[in-house]
């Protein structure tokens, strides 16, 4: 039986620079930095303090889980913004914009009222999006599904 989901991969274009992005703007924990054998695969992981079962992989595209044609395809999408990575969520997301807006973090939305939370999106430094919703406890028909599709 699956009891958690223990490692999620967000696709980078620099493990150096994601790493800065993650831990120096987003304030997200190192929790793996090392060189996987002699030679081998650099092996970065973070993660929110509160969620320590969790790891984030920041990876950079190639081998050896990518083929070169295939890796140099996917840095294109990555690079042009259009792959959402996940949802961070935060107990005021609007103090939370702010927050990371003031340590240069792009948002693309503003926090907006949806029907399940107050939510703004905002991008990586190698083009993923995220959320940072707010939860409601219930959804809110009153709020406008408009600008979530």
């Amino acid at each position: 039986m699956i009891t958690a989901l223990g490692l999620a991969t967000v696709w980078v274009l620099d493990q150096d620079s994601a790493l800065e992005f993650f831990t120096g703007r987003l304030g997200l924990e190192v929790r793996d930095d090392r060189t996987l054998g002699e030679g081998g695969m650099r092996w970065v992981t973070v993660g929110t303090k509160d969620q320590p079962d969790l790891k984030i992989a920041l990876m950079v595209p190639g081998p050896p889980s990518m083929d070169p044609a295939s890796a140099e395809r996917f840095r294109a999408l990555l690079a042009k913004g259009v792959l959402g990575a996940g949802a961070f969520t935060a107990d005021d997301c609007q103090a939370t914009y702010e927050e990371l807006s003031a340590k240069g973090v792009t948002f693309v939305q503003r926090p907006e009222r949806r029907p399940y939370g107050i939510e703004a999106i905002f991008r990586d430094d190698s083009g993923n999006w995220f959320s940072l919703t707010e939860r409601f406890e219930t959804l809110d028909e009153s709020a406008s599904w408009a600008g979530c599709d």
